[in-house]
């Protein structure tokens, strides 16, 4: 039934329920679609050519004297590292959960995206200690080697781009993006190369390396930020729980909802749970029918537990209240 089934890494399953299980099945572990393998091989591509390309920036910069040809390795490196996520996205996503993790492995993409996040922190303080330094000081610099470095950069950038250039996914599409600003990055120091050459103003690395260092802060500062959002259960950007409550009190059978708690395994596909008071007279599972339904046609919610509520509960003022009502002795019968 439409808006009622999820997928847990592998499973699919019913779950708008009232405390009732439904049936679930499972593919066998390791498939992967045609359009996921299509996918990952376009990641790997971009990933080997920006991979190899970071440590010839890295080695340049080591020959040019570059801080800037140093922060344009590490803001390529950081984006492999995206891509790498992006593909360990797509395998973990096969596999089926077991017992001791019912939600699956998704999670890793996620603790990962945390972690990458505190390193590109880390280099852009890094980055930027070392271009002050050398504003306050200003080594030689080799523009010739720094040309030709940001030029093997620029068409390594714009072939990784064109191998993603069949991106359908969302993993594919930040990838793009991250390759994009990979490509600004290394155009940028191509100027600053040329500045050197021509004009001698060697002050101009370690001015680019400080432009490439807000790239990398913005990327580490929002990837820290998003991942830890999700670790923290909030709820995916632009779901309204408010939306929610007001989207259900149409439904047939039901009077209102509260508690409603929403989350998300990767930041995309929102989980729910909510407390759903029950009209007097209606039946249960016709109205929690029409509560998933609306969830999966207005939302796009297929994964949510729904608790339907009638009598003491629809009048709680909370949780506690209603499992207190619910589990409360039988009054004592005066003798008489």
């Amino acid at each position: 039934m439409p808006g009622q089934s999820h997928d847990h890494d592998g499973h699919h399953a019913h779950h708008g329920h009232d405390h009732d299980h439904g049936h679930h099945h499972e593919h066998a572990p390791g498939h992967v679609h045609g359009a996921d393998q299509a996918s990952e091989r376009r990641l790997w591509v971009a990933f080997g050519l920006l991979f190899c390309f970071a440590l010839v920036e890295a080695g340049g910069g080591v020959w040019a004297n570059s801080v800037a040809l140093y922060a344009e390795a590490a803001h390529m490196l950081a984006d492999t590292a995206s891509l790498l996520l992006a593909i360990i996205a797509i395998r973990v996503a096969q596999r089926p959960a077991r017992a001791d993790r019912t939600y699956g492995h998704r999670r890793y993409q996620t603790l990962a995206a945390y972690t990458n996040g505190l390193v590109l922190l880390g280099l852009t303080v890094a980055v930027v200690i070392a271009a002050v330094h050398r504003l306050l000081a200003p080594p030689p610099v080799n523009g010739s080697v720094m040309l030709v470095t940001a030029v093997i950069g620029t068409a390594a950038n714009i072939c990784a781009f064109l191998a993603l250039s069949g991106a359908t996914s969302l993993n594919e599409r930040g990838a793009r993006l991250h390759v994009l600003s990979d490509l600004a990055g290394s155009v940028a120091a191509i100027a600053a190369a040329g500045v050197i050459l021509w004009h001698g103003w060697v002050i101009a690395d370690p001015l680019l390396s400080l432009a490439v260092s807000v790239l990398i802060l913005r990327s580490g500062w929002q990837l820290t930020r998003n991942s830890a959002h999700v670790l923290l259960e909030g709820a995916p950007p632009g779901f309204d729980t408010d939306a929610v409550e007001h989207g259900l009190a149409g439904v047939p059978g039901i009077k209102g909802v509260h508690h409603i708690h929403a989350w998300s395994l990767t930041g995309e596909t929102a989980m729910l749970t909510l407390h759903a008071t029950l009209q007097d007279g209606a039946d249960r599972r016709t109205a929690l029918t029409a509560v998933m339904q609306r969830l999966h046609e207005r939302f796009g919610v297929d994964h949510a537990t729904v608790q339907i509520e009638e009598g003491e509960c629809a009048d709680a003022d909370s949780e506690d209240d209603c499992h207190q009502a619910a589990h409360a002795p039988p009054p004592a019968r005066q003798a008489g």
